[in-house]
């Protein structure tokens, strides 16, 4: 079966900078269109970014645009997350996830096939 680990997540200030990481396994990683979701407590969750199979196009939430980065290398089946300039409202479980078949990133949390546990982002003042 298919695998997604995520790591890189912890405590930071505000305007720091963390760089989250999902490695995957049991599968063509090549293959999968991949995205980055984050959920607050009480909150549902929402898409940060994703990034297509094939064409390597990506695609980011306005909250996020222009601080943080999406990025894969295909050689390590990972995917990446750099995040700069972090805010406390960037606090949050962040998840991986992974589509099959298509090239096309969603919001969607439901579009998605697979999904990592999750690592925590916290961003104090």
């Amino acid at each position: 079966q298919v695998q997604l680990v995520e790591s890189g997540g912890g405590l930071v200030q505000v305007g720091g900078s963390l760089r989250l990481s999902c490695a995957t396994s049991g599968g063509a990683f090549g293959l999968y269109t991949m995205g980055w979701f984050r959920q607050a407590p009480g909150k549902e969750r929402e898409f940060v970014a994703g990034i297509s199979r094939m064409t390597g196009n990506m695609h980011y939430s306005d909250s996020v645009k222009d601080r943080f980065t999406i990025s894969r290398d295909n050689a390590k089946n990972t995917v990446y997350l750099q995040m700069n300039s972090l805010k406390p409202e960037d606090t949050a479980v962040y998840y991986c996830a992974a589509r099959l078949l298509t090239t096309r990133i969603s919001g969607d949390a439901h579009e998605y096939d697979y999904w990592g546990q999750g690592t925590q982002v916290t961003v104090s003042s």
